[in-house]
């Protein structure tokens, strides 16, 4: 019923389940005591008693008065313990999913759904909050209540104690004996779940692209399949709770019918009292009830162990190696007979070699798919699997696996297509480029990528930018992607498509802002327009996984080769393009 390697990474939440349990032996104990004083006046009451007078009322209105008090005390205190319990364990749980995360890198969605993540990080556990904060306090008062009880009844009618204590276990019989289904049900709930959320965040972020080739109705429809599929994965959830539900009251209150009956012919042989009779039928279902109502969480443990599991598998992923070298000798980057391939029988890289020189302008060209992107993440460090490619990757003379991540994102930056901006202020997107720029160094940036004036007509450096820059143009967002890189300040800068689906204003002023940087650092640049890298030092023609071709523009274009054919077939495009226009 426990998780047990949940409950030890949540140690220090005991003092908070103890205090929990404390205050609701605290309330059972008040209803004891109401049940008591209700059964001594009924009895006078019944008894024909001639001294039950204003003065017993009164009594009786204290004591309800006393227990309500009592009850709304032990329950604040519950309900204050629940909260910091529960908050412990999100925000403990949240920080180790995130730690992990940064330890993963990128390297993180080569095993997990961004999907899967985001719903571990929130629904799951927001499930493990009520783990602690419900269940396990519950667990343990619903085994100390009945002993209470037990020792209470026992010293009015030790037979009909016996009686109501033997018939309690059969309420946690009826829990385990759905338990194994349960588990495995559980389990394809959260499969099924998970499912349903990786369509809908894919499917959402392809929304654009799935109406431009209509294909939404079919993609609609394939949700909806999937969406039923949860339904009904759902609803069988829902009914074995509901008739592990129905199982245990029957069991309940059948125990305490049992009880009351024993108490009753208890009184008929003059065993007990009739104000211990009739507290005793009052009070027989509490015996119950505590179990009872922890059948009721017992989905709740299912789910938060269930929970628990997918955030272990998370935390328990194992870190990509990283090495631990910090010094390099120069700006080279050597690759030496590497391959890589994302599935066995579709190699993307086969055995390339080449070298981006120190303080050189170099690009990697070809069509989609070549390869190239996959040589860039490869550079970094990064990508699905970059530890284990083939072949030897080296940096300033050293072995990328040997190199330390830190060292090696400070030695190079990268810049995408895509590269992401957070919402906030542009200072603050700028200053992840360099923590300790001065507003001065900021702004020479901004004015670097021609967004100076742009930006400070709209406040400047204090100017919001939304989540993922969606109140800048595509050619905006870049370039102030690139002023942010600029502040870096590394040794080598790798454009990865830095100027694909921007305006040609922007295209333009990127690559100056390029040229101008290969003059003074080691650039790499990956592009499929060709006209972006006739000034390369040394031009790579990447085509099958394979470097077909390499050289500058003029001597490739003299071989008429791979590359001549590109390039003219883009001009002719373009010119094309422009005619039309």
């Amino acid at each position: 019923m426990f998780h047990k390697r949940l409950m030890k990474e949540f140690k220090e939440n005991q003092k908070y389940v103890a205090g929990m349990v404390a205050a609701q032996w605290g309330s059972l104990l008040c209803n004891v005591a109401l049940m008591y004083a209700i059964g001594v006046f009924l009895e006078k009451l019944l008894l024909g008693n001639k001294n039950v007078g204003e003065g017993d009322i009164a009594k009786l209105f204290i004591v309800f008065a006393a227990v309500y008090i009592g009850r709304a005390v032990f329950t604040g205190i519950g309900s204050r313990l629940s909260f910091a319990a529960s908050t412990q364990v999100k925000r403990k749980l949240r920080e180790l999913v995130y730690e992990k995360l940064m330890k993963l890198g990128s390297s993180y969605h080569a095993h997990f759904a961004t999907s899967e993540i985001v719903q571990i990080s929130t629904e799951g556990v927001e499930q493990l909050e009520i783990y602690f904060g419900k269940y396990v306090p519950q667990f343990f008062y619903s085994l100390l209540a009945p002993l209470t009880l037990f020792c209470i009844v026992g010293s009015m009618s030790l037979k009909t104690a016996v009686v109501l204590l033997l018939c309690v276990p059969l309420i946690p019989v009826s829990i385990v004996a759905v338990q194994k289904f349960a588990k495995k049900l559980l389990a394809k709930y959260w499969g099924s779940y998970t499912e349903l959320g990786d369509s809908f965040l894919e499917n959402l972020q392809g929304l654009t692209t799935l109406k431009i080739y209509q294909a939404d109705e079919r993609y609609a429809k394939k949700m909806d399949e999937e969406a039923e599929q949860f339904r009904r994965v759902t609803m069988r959830v829902l009914i074995m709770q509901l008739n592990s539900i129905s199982i245990m009251d029957l069991v309940a209150y059948g125990g305490a019918g049992i009880g009351i009956v024993f108490s009753v012919l208890e009184l008929r042989a003059l065993h007990i009292t009739l104000a211990q009779c009739i507290f005793i039928i009052l009070i027989s279902a509490e015996f119950f009830l505590p179990l009872r109502l922890l059948g009721s969480f017992f989905h709740i443990a299912m789910n938060g162990n269930a929970a628990a599991d997918k955030i272990f598998k998370l935390l328990d992923e194992p870190l990509p190696q990283c090495g631990t070298n910090t010094k390099m000798e120069g700006d080279d980057i050597v690759f030496s007979d590497v391959s890589f391939a994302y599935e066995p029988e579709k190699p993307v890289l086969k055995g390339i070699s080449f070298t981006a020189k120190e303080g050189e302008f170099t690009a990697l060209v070809g069509v989609s798919g070549c390869g190239k992107s996959t040589a860039a993440s490869l550079m970094m460090g990064e990508g699905d699997g970059a530890d284990i490619f083939s072949g030897t990757v080296t940096v300033g003379g050293v072995n990328i696996r040997e190199i330390a991540p830190d060292a090696l994102y400070q030695k190079i930056t990268g810049v995408r297509h895509d590269s992401y901006l957070f919402a906030g202020t542009v200072r603050e997107n700028l200053s992840m480029g360099c923590a300790d720029a001065t507003e001065d160094e900021m702004q020479t940036a901004l004015k670097a990528v021609d967004l100076y004036d742009t930006i400070f007509e709209k406040g400047g450096l204090s100017m919001e930018i939304t989540e993922k820059a969606s109140n800048l143009s595509g050619g905006q967002k870049q370039r102030l992607a690139l002023a942010r890189a600029l502040l870096h300040d590394s040794d080598i800068y790798i454009f990865d498509e830095a100027t694909s689906n921007v305006d040609v204003e922007s295209e333009n002023k990127i690559m100056e802002v390029i040229r101008e940087l290969a003059h003074k650092k080691t650039v790499i640049l990956i592009s499929h327009r060709l006209a972006n890298v006739v000034d390369a030092d040394q031009i790579l023609v990447m085509k099958d996984g394979v470097i077909e071709e390499a050289g500058t523009h003029d001597e490739l274009m003299e071989r008429k080769g791979y590359y001549c054919s590109l390039y003219e077939t883009q001009q002719e495009l373009e010119r094309y393009a422009k005619e039309a226009v």
